[in-house]
């Protein structure tokens, strides 16, 4: 029988669903932190773009950069069939805001002086037009994203980080060399479905998410789940002792708590401190 989250019981609802317990001895209650309300649409542009940009930074930093493959894209909050990305030929870790590039529905670059990753654009349009609850995408070819790909198989429920991912992501069982026709893209968001990632098979991963940082937040957590997976059984084949799995009670009920929106936004935070701290905020400019 899965367990029941008492502890929580006497919280609210937003400190309830990340799992977060707030109350001091005096009896006040605090709150967790949450996407911001904004006063105009063009405040929430600039944060998303600003949190894009800090993305594709912590990116860098974790070795998802390959040449010029990999994208992230956000979709605009005022031109809402519009999506920014990152410029072709500049190296994650210099992207600022003023660098992004923003694309409408023809992959027709509408502000900025630089191309686009033309798979980039076959990717992201699709899943954005398939999924109008997902305002952002990442792909990229990290390493062990892509050796696990290789598999064309879900990811085991053997760890709490995989329940992240519980019947929340496909594999894409096909591949056809570099992205670049969009009926491609559209297999791909079928396959994704209503997911929050993808396995691309012999080529990487994709993640998707409300927010930038939820998107983002996935990917890093799919990757390292990726690398333990990887090892676990790597040690089983080795040893010959058996994995132990999760069932499904009790991955269903973990997933409330670790697989949520609230929850992938949430702790991307922490790495987006980091990243203005160590940058002092130049990705900002």
């Amino acid at each position: 029988m899965a367990p029941i989250a008492t502890t929580l019981e006497s919280e609210n609802g937003r400190n309830a669903s990340v799992g977060a317990l707030g109350k001091t001895v005096s009896g006040k209650k605090l709150k967790i932190r949450e996407y911001p309300k904004f006063d105009s649409l063009e405040e929430e542009r600039l944060y998303r773009k600003q949190h894009l940009a800090a993305a594709f930074r912590i990116f860098a930093e974790r070795g998802f950069d390959e040449g010029v493959a990999g994208h992230i894209s956000v979709r605009d909050p005022i031109l809402t069939d519009h999506f920014w990305l990152n410029p072709l030929s500049q190296h994650f870790s210099q992207i600022c805001v003023s660098d992004l590039i923003l694309v409408n529905e023809d992959g027709d670059v509408v502000t900025g002086d630089e191309p686009i990753n033309a798979a980039a654009f076959a990717i992201h349009s699709e899943i954005h037009k398939a999924r109008p609850d997902v305002h952002a995408a990442c792909h990229a070819h990290s390493v062990y994203g892509k050796a696990f790909s290789v598999f064309g198989r879900e990811l085991d429920m053997m760890t709490q980080d995989s329940l992240r991912f519980y019947e929340s992501h496909a594999v894409y069982a096909q591949f056809g060399g570099v992205v670049l026709d969009r009926e491609e893209g559209k297999r791909i968001a079928k396959a994704l479905g209503n997911g929050k990632a993808a396995i691309l098979q012999n080529h990487g991963l994709l993640t998707v998410g409300r927010s930038v940082d939820e998107a983002a937040f996935w990917f890093i957590s799919l990757d390292k789940t990726c690398h333990a997976q990887l090892l676990a059984d790597a040690a089983s084949a080795g040893s010959g002792h058996k994995k132990i799995l999760i069932d499904d009670e009790e991955a269903a009920f973990s997933y409330k708590q670790v697989g949520t929106p609230e929850k992938g936004w949430l702790a991307f935070q922490g790495y987006y401190d980091e990243q203005l701290t160590k940058s002092k905020g130049s990705f900002l400019q």
